[in-house]
């Protein structure tokens, strides 16, 4: 199943004093700023919830192509050497993808509360992505979180393999803990 496309309108607000400063066009007059922009938003998983994404920039030249995002080869620096020591840290999270399609994205983690109270030290926006492959046909049951997904690879339902590709797709939102604040869905 592909994952279902809708339409996020992200909205900044930012103090014009701030812009013009910045950006230098205090002289420049009549240039209008967007105050909005549009981009699709994907659906995803993490531990049974739905969870919207954007994705704005991927290490994979034919994945970044087929996104319509921008190629970022830089971001490939963020891997570390593996077999990495449990103490290492990196900014990297796992985001479980199924190269076929047959279910949408499954995250290690995401911001909790979503927005800039977010209390969660292990969320990051740049994923490493591992493929879920279904062995045989053998599972049929939804894989809505990490540790179903595990848990399906430890019965031989599935194999995980770690990948060299970096995504960096914000988690924007959830089922039921709503969206980053100025955001709103349109369907």
């Amino acid at each position: 199943m592909k994952a279902r496309k809708i339409w996020v309108a992200a909205v900044a607000s930012v103090a014009i004093g701030v812009v013009l400063l910045l950006s230098g066009c205090a002289a420049s007059g009549g240039i209008r700023r967007p105050e909005t922009i549009s981009m699709p938003v994907s659906l995803g998983w993490y531990n049974g919830e739905r969870v919207y994404y954007i994705t704005t920039d991927i290490t994979d030249p034919p994945m970044a192509r087929g996104a319509g995002v921008n190629l970022a080869l830089r971001m490939r620096d963020a891997i570390p050497t593996y077999p990495k020591p449990p103490e290492q840290k990196d900014v990297l999270e796992r985001v479980y993808k199924f190269p076929n399609g047959e279910q949408d994205a499954v995250f290690a983690s995401i911001p909790n509360p979503v927005g800039p109270l977010s209390s969660d030290a292990q969320y990051s926006p740049l994923w490493i992505l591992y493929a879920v492959r279904i062995v045989g046909g053998r599972n049929s049951e939804l894989l809505s979180s990490e540790e179903a997904i595990l848990a399906a690879q430890d019965a031989g339902k599935v194999t995980v393999t770690r990948t060299a590709i970096v995504i960096n797709c914000p988690i924007v939102g959830t089922e039921r803990g709503g969206l980053l604040p100025g955001m709103k869905l349109g369907y």
